[in-house]
């Protein structure tokens, strides 16, 4: 095999360019002759019904092309997965900031001044605030209809404001805590969070006269939103085209439909395009952030260290609908136990409809949480045992070909090693200042798979093209696409072109996220690269009068071997007398089998007089497979440790009364400069992965296990345990007071 020249190097963005010279397209770009402003009027209650609606000072003012309320809509709910929410309240208000009306107009402050002459009156009912509260059978039942809404995870048999509730076991938990020498039970919460991306939600819509649309959207799953606008307005999908556009940032946040059902119904209510564009504080109080949680965790341990037994319940927040999570439910919980050889577990999620904003995905959706918890507890019952954390981990930790604590097989994960990596690169065991403490945590991820086409074509002047459904939503898609064809092709990046399709061009694909992009656009790209070459081959041996073997690749053409006599591939192709024309395809939905495992070492310095944490340095160890790009691998380690660390000791959406009250990025902090650490990373690099060139996952993990490792460094520092995030000087303070 030759060696490789492309795939391993730190090449720049493939869109780089037209990011920065301003060329990039973003939905908030695209204005079609005859665009409207579309605007919506937000509820100012948490819960209630509408009694009254009055349009008719809104509808006079000139400028105004339509205006729609929910009972134009009625019985219409769309959803990623659930549909449960209606596209404008349908007779009830449940969140404050929940869509009740809605404007067309010629101008943006027309649609503004329209909006606030919609006059409604609604009759309050009692909200629920408190997930636990909802649970009880006593709580106001927020959905009555429930059990007929498309796409629960399971049927429910009987209404329920807990509209997800499943469970993983093995073993006998209950044994299991009989046969332990001590049992540690403790509670954790976290708090809900914005993805902070730059670029707020945007969408124009044009609805022609038999009810198809052409869509431009930020949207990173143009095939998953064709067909929930496409099943919430009963019209086969084949009638929608998504167009692609770039997305300025996503984190999770950018798989829903949020104003496109709207800003369709009003575009076909006046025949012309419509344009939405949330304004910020409509993102905080009406986006799809991360869940808060509570998560409840009983552990079962040997004298000598060994688990015995593990219960963890997890009960999250899912705010007034359930229409932003892409399966139903989060995904965390069933690998929260983490990497560690557990004979019995068991593990329950439920999520839970209360009167608050409605939540969504972020970066580990439901990992975050859930290993928060986990490794929090791993660092409780180590001390309870008397024992190092990383002592206790070592004795539990799984090994290569292990069962995982719900019962499937992991043939590569290199936990051991991955620890170890992080606690000789911190200095875990090296001697600490007073008030200075060290903490680990650990997280496995296993990637996700998915359905992708990528297509090659190379024509008469030689030029190389690459096109796909993706969007890249930043963790750089378009560029590993390009780097594999120029591995394969043999020829320098900048000779590949990429460019992505409309939903028109492809069959299926299903979008990026949860870490996949590499896999599934990465393993089709090599596919169609590896065709294309073998097509110029084959194509160039018949025109040369050679043997296949005979011939080799170089750069941008052919070389015979013994000949010397060489073609490029333009003159390959006009021999052929036709382009270059080649698919790949990819298409295994299963997890993993293989784990990308991370583990972090955060070293902090708290004052005790003030209860203020320094965040001193930060250790990153990852096990993984083949680095495609070691510039963007380390990026997104970065980047995700940042993230990490935001949602670990600032960033908090706060809420009362059902009203958000952090609306803009003054009330809510987010990670400066000024906030980042010392950051070591160490990458144990090994062939292994269901990725191109046996790459794995890197996106989510160096997020996932951040907060823990914090608060079992604080805790190390200053004995104190905070169990509820985000960790605040205000905590520790009162903590300390009561220690």
């Amino acid at each position: 095999m030759a060696p490789r020249r492309i795939v391993g190097k730190p090449i720049s963005r493939a869109e780089g360019v037209e990011k920065v010279t301003g060329q990039a397209v973003y939905a908030v770009d695209v204005l079609p002759r005859g665009t409207l402003w579309g605007k919506v009027l937000r509820s100012p209650i948490p819960y209630g019904r509408i009694k009254r609606i009055d349009i008719s000072r809104a509808a006079e003012i000139s400028g105004v092309k339509a205006v729609v309320t929910g009972h134009d809509l009625a019985g219409l709910r769309i959803g990623r997965q659930i549909y449960d929410m209606p596209i404008l309240a349908d007779g009830v208000v449940r969140f404050i900031g929940e869509k009740v009306a809605a404007v067309a107009a010629e101008s943006e402050a027309i649609a503004e001044e329209a909006v606030e002459r919609i006059e409604v009156d609604y009759e309050d009912l009692d909200p629920v605030f408190d997930p636990v509260e909802a649970l009880q059978t006593s709580a106001p039942l927020l959905h009555p209809d429930v059990t007929n809404y498309r796409g629960l995870p399971d049927r429910l048999e009987k209404p329920s404001n807990t509209f997800v509730h499943m469970s993983w076991k093995k073993g006998d938990v209950d044994r299991g805590f009989q046969q332990s020498d001590l049992v540690v039970e403790n509670t954790f919460e976290t708090q809900r969070v914005h993805q902070a991306y730059i670029e707020p939600h945007s969408c124009v819509v044009k609805v022609d006269k038999c009810g198809g649309a052409e869509i431009w959207a930020c949207s990173k799953v143009p095939f998953a939103l064709r067909r929930q606008i496409a099943t919430a307005f009963g019209i086969p999908v084949e009638k929608l085209v998504i167009h692609p556009c770039y997305i300025g940032g996503d984190f999770g946040g950018k798989g829903d439909f949020m104003d496109v059902p709207v800003s369709y119904a009003l575009s076909k209510r006046c025949g012309r395009p419509v344009k939405m564009v949330m304004d910020y504080d409509e993102e905080f109080i009406a986006g799809n952030p991360r869940h808060a949680s509570i998560a409840r965790v009983k552990t079962g341990v040997r004298r000598d260290g060994h688990i015995m037994a593990h219960q963890m319940e997890f009960i999250f927040d899912s705010g007034a609908y359930g229409a932003f999570k892409p399966i139903g439910w989060l995904f965390g919980p069933q690998e929260a136990a983490g990497p560690y050889r557990i004979p019995n577990l068991y593990v329950e999620e439920k999520i839970v409809y209360t009167n608050k904003i409605p939540c969504g995905h972020m970066r580990g959706p439901g990992e975050v949480q859930s290993f928060f918890a986990n490794e929090s507890q791993m660092d409780l019952v180590s001390r309870e045992l008397g024992m190092d954390p990383a002592d206790f981990r070592e004795i539990n930790l799984m090994h290569d070909g292990d069962e995982s604590p719900t019962g499937h097989t992991i043939p590569y994960i290199k936990a051991r090693e991955t620890v170890g990596a992080a606690l000789e690169t911190s200095g875990y065991y090296k001697r600490k200042g007073r008030n200075v403490g060290r903490g680990m945590a650990v997280a496995q991820w296993l990637p996700l798979g998915g359905e992708c086409y990528v297509f090659v074509t190379i024509d008469e002047k030689g030029t190389i093209r690459v096109g796909s459904a993706v969007l890249d939503q930043g963790a750089g898609a378009y560029t590993v696409m390009r780097q594999i064809v120029a591995e394969e092709l043999r020829v320098l990046p900048e000779l590949v072109t990429v460019a992505t399709l409309d939903t028109t061009k492809v069959k299926n694909d299903t979008g990026v996220g949860a870490s996949r992009s590499t896999r599934i656009y990465g393993n089709a790209a090599y596919e169609a690269a590896s065709k294309a070459r073998e097509e110029i081959i084959k194509s160039a041996t018949i025109a040369m009068g050679v043997k296949r073997e005979e011939v080799i690749l170089f750069e941008g053409g052919v070389v015979g071997k013994k000949t010397g006599q060489k073609m490029t591939f333009s003159e390959v192709v006009r021999a052929r007398r036709s382009p270059v024309s080649v698919q790949g395809y990819y298409n295994n939905l299963q997890m993993g089998p293989e784990a990308s495992m991370c583990a972090q070492v955060a070293e902090v310095e708290v004052d005790p007089e003030t209860g203020q944490i320094k965040l001193k340095k930060f250790t990153s160890a990852h096990s993984t497979g083949t680095v495609i790009n070691p510039l963007m691998h380390q990026g997104q380690i970065e980047g995700g440790v940042i993230m990490g660390l935001g949602y670990a000791l600032m960033e908090h959406m706060g809420i009362e009364d059902g009203r958000v009250t952090t609306t803009n990025f003054g009330d809510y902090k987010i990670p400066t400069i000024q906030d980042i650490p010392m950051l070591r990373t160490v990458v144990l690099e090994a062939p292994v992965g269901c990725g191109p060139y046996n790459s794995m996952s890197i996106g989510e993990t160096p997020t996932i296990p951040v907060a823990a490792a914090i608060a079992n460094a604080i805790e190390d520092a200053v004995g104190v345990r905070i169990t509820s995030l985000p960790i605040t000087a205000e905590k520790i303070l009162d903590s300390l007071k009561q220690f």
